[in-house]
Formats: structure tokens, sequence, C-alpha cells
């Protein structure tokens, strides 16, 4: 067997596609900040990726790009400022060390990324609110492929506020269904956990972390990690799982391009709470 891999760029084309016919019947475009501190060469690439997909839908963002030496009083300032002309606004990690009480300035309805307490404590109300953007891309990705989560036994491998915690909620919300396993560092015997996984999601951050040998034949395999390597840019299962998985995302381009189409989605859904649309 050879896993059918799910073509995440292609889906997320999709929804673009969507949001796109969305913004050309808003009054304005949609407004997004993103708030960078310093030179970090990976967030000036994710923002580089938020930037071209904002362009391509019509969302009108604004990159505002601040020194290191920038002071945490400045910061808020800027932060409370965009929340009254802002339909979206991101703060971009990592902060210096200190900062990263700034994110709870900003408000629920303009927090795209879905980390606010209050958007993610809607998650266990199952109340709307923004989503984070990764989880709700796997929620996309697992729809739009057919595999629906209802009474499969799913498997999450990762607890992290980003994509851990948060996916687990969503798969256990009322129309999701699912009978859901949360594993992490300290849970014993992971191996036998996985094996008996109809949806194995890996979000660790290390690479081979799921092997061939954890993965039940058949089985749908969301792979969240983005690793570089000398090799380049792998996920978190091994090359080999495609083997003996029914379906696979690939690294890259399975759940990196939903998590920023996602993103965009989120500032469209604030856009148009705002201009009372949809």
């Amino acid at each position: 067997m050879t896993a059918k891999l799910i073509d995440g760029k292609k889906i997320a084309k999709e929804i673009e596609d969507e949001l796109q016919t969305k913004v050309a019947q808003m009054s304005s475009p949609p407004k997004l900040s993103v708030v960078q501190v310093g030179e970090d060469p990976a967030s000036t690439s994710y923002i580089r990726a938020k930037a071209n997909a904002a362009s391509r839908i019509g969302i009108d963002l604004t990159h505002h790009h601040l020194s290191s030496e920038i002071s945490k009083k400045e910061l808020e300032n800027l932060v409370n400022k965009l929340n009254k002309t802002e339909d979206g606004i991101i703060v971009q990690l990592p902060l210096p060390a200190g900062y990263e009480s700034v994110l709870d300035l900003i408000e629920p309805e303009n927090d795209v990324d879905g980390f606010h307490p209050i958007n993610l404590g809607k998650i266990v109300q199952e109340n709307k609110g923004m989503k984070p953007c990764t989880p709700a891309g796997i929620i996309e990705l697992l729809s739009r492929t057919g595999n629906n989560p209802s009474g499969k036994n799913v498997v999450v491998v990762g607890r992290s506020t980003i994509v851990g915690k948060p996916i687990s909620l969503l798969l256990l919300q009322k129309g999701m269904d699912a009978t859901v396993t949360v594993c992490h560092s300290r849970t014993p015997d992971i191996h036998k956990f996985c094996k008996e996984a109809d949806i194995l999601i890996v979000a660790v951050g290390y690479p081979d972390t799921v092997t061939k040998d954890m993965v039940k034949p058949g089985a749908v395999v969301i792979d969240v990690g983005v690793n570089r390597t000398d090799e380049g840019l792998v996920g978190d299962t091994s090359f080999d799982v495609r083997d003996v998985a029914g379906a696979l995302t690939p690294v890259p381009g399975g759940v990196g391009p939903m998590t920023v189409v996602m993103l965009m989605s989120n500032v469209v859904e604030a856009a148009s709470k705002k201009q009372r649309l949809f």
C-alpha cells in the first residue's frame, strides 16, 4: 500500500478562491496588521507567505517591522491603537523576553491567530470564536477529503496550546464526534496508542517521532511538523509511513498552506462581522 498524499496546496487554493468571492462583496477590504519585533529570519519568511496570500485574496495587510530595542510600553501602545482600526492583528513570535503578555492585549475579535484565552475558552464551550489556524486547517483537510472523524479513533501526538490541545477539543465537539486520545512525552508505550488510530495527528516538532511500525494499515496521518534537516524540510513522521498509511499530508505542502489560508479566513470572518455580512 502506498498512501494517497493529501494536497494541502490544492485545498488551500480552493479556500482562497472562496475568500476572494467574499471579499469582493465587502464594502471595503479586510484590514490585517502584522507586528514583528526584531530580525528573526523565520518570522520574516512566515510574514512574506502571509502577505502573498493576503494580496491574492484582497486583504489589506500592513507589516509593522519594529526594532528589537522597542520598549514593552511602546509595543503595548501600538497594539492598543491597532485594536481600534484593524479587523485582525498578529504579533509575530518570537518576542523579546518578558513581552509575551502583549499578546493578551489583542481584542478577542481581532485575534486572528486564535490564541487569546477567551477564544480558546470558546472552543471548550463549543461557542463561536476565532479558531487557531493550524487546528482549523486540519479540520478542513479532513472534511474536504472525505475523512469524517465521527466515531473514529483519533490519536493526537503532542499537547501544545497551538495545535495539540485545540485540535483535540475541536474533534470532540458535536458534529465532529471523534474518540480522541492525546499522547505526549510522558505517555508510556505511545506505539500502542498510535497503532490503534484511524486518524493520527502528529505535532511535536521532532523528525521520525512516528515510524512505519507505529501506524495502523490504512490510517489517515496528518503530519503537522516542520523540521529543517540537512536533507531539507521534513515532518514528524518517517518517510516510510507512506508505505502503510491510507492517506498522508506531505511536508512541505500539506498542513502548512492550510495554516496560512485559515488565518486569512479568520481575517475575512472578523471583517464580515464588523460589516455585518455573511
